[in-house]
């Protein structure tokens, strides 16, 4: 969940960016300037605005996540089970040598759960409803677990990083992409005209899909370091056991108006050319790197 809106919130921002940069006319100067035709300057344009789209969107994450989501921050516990929760989250976080997150609950029957924020120190980390409900306590623990060592590891901040290297990337060649065909198609010879402005946005949107491959393969990859994480705070069979009981609910409906469950802890993509674009391991992967640890 963590990173789609993380992704989503990032090409907001590229798209955005883009279309002030056009409507300013800004693009016409540095064409003036010869910085169209000026790799090196244009790779240096592209990594500051690559790179400032992805650290917004790395700031907004928390307010982004709350909103998305409709997190409740718990501030003072009303009941037991968040009495509970709030104690769990601290004694992770202290085993983890972290500071406290915020600990909310976000209305969705899914077994779900996600950890986010641009500081270790002040992170947000937030379950489901229904995982709080269905899950035994020391599964639910593993969870937080799981969720307190991606924040530990940092991996919103490598992310980060990683989603600014692509951003820069994926501008550059689109309008490398735009000018040509610009030039070459519409045979505009001074300044850009109207092909310009359509091919680098269109190019940016499918070079952007496809760059997301690199973004979801780093969080496959950083799914098992935040399993060996819970493991560790926890003990390796009950973060095994949330992963089975995870499995085992992964035919529960997805019933929620506008639930964004697709990149949650739960994994339901199609085999194939799908995987691609998981932000996930198979959960069968996850259990058996466990239990050969």
């Amino acid at each position: 969940m963590r990173i789609l809106l993380f992704l989503a919130t990032n090409l907001a921002v590229l798209v955005l960016v883009s279309i002030v940069f056009n409507l300013l006319g800004l693009q016409g100067i540095l064409a003036a300037n010869g910085v169209d035709l000026n790799l090196g300057s244009l790779l240096v344009f592209c990594a500051v605005f690559g790179f400032g789209g992805s650290l917004i969107s790395l700031f907004l994450s928390k307010w982004m996540a709350k909103r998305g989501t409709g997190t409740y921050i718990i501030e003072q516990p009303r009941n037991r089970d968040e009495q509970w929760l709030l104690s769990t989250v601290e004694e992770l976080a202290r085993e983890a040598r972290i500071g406290m997150p915020e600990v909310g609950i976000f209305p969705s029957e899914a077994a779900n759960a996600f950890a986010t924020g641009w500081n270790r120190n002040a992170a947000l980390v937030a379950v489901s409803a229904g995982l709080l409900q269905r899950f035994r306590p020391e599964e639910v623990r593993a969870v937080l677990a799981h969720e307190i060592g991606h924040v530990a590891n940092g991996d919103m901040v490598t992310l980060t990083m990683i989603q600014g290297v692509v951003n820069t990337f994926v501008m550059f060649l689109a309008r490398i992409i735009g000018h040509t065909v610009d030039r070459v198609v519409f045979k505009t010879e001074r300044g850009y005209g109207l092909g310009y402005y359509a091919v680098t946005i269109v190019a940016e949107l499918v070079l952007g899909f496809l760059a997301s491959m690199i973004v979801f393969w780093f969080s496959r990859w950083r799914e098992y370091r935040a399993d060996a994480a819970g493991a560790s705070l926890t003990t390796n069979g009950h973060m095994i056991a949330a992963l089975q009981r995870l499995r085992q609910e992964q035919g529960l409906p997805q019933d929620l108006p506008g639930e964004l469950t697709a990149f949650g802890i739960s994994e339901q993509l199609k085999e194939g050319i799908s995987s691609l674009f998981r932000s996930h391991p198979p959960l069968e992967d996850r259990i058996r790197a466990l239990q050969a640890a």
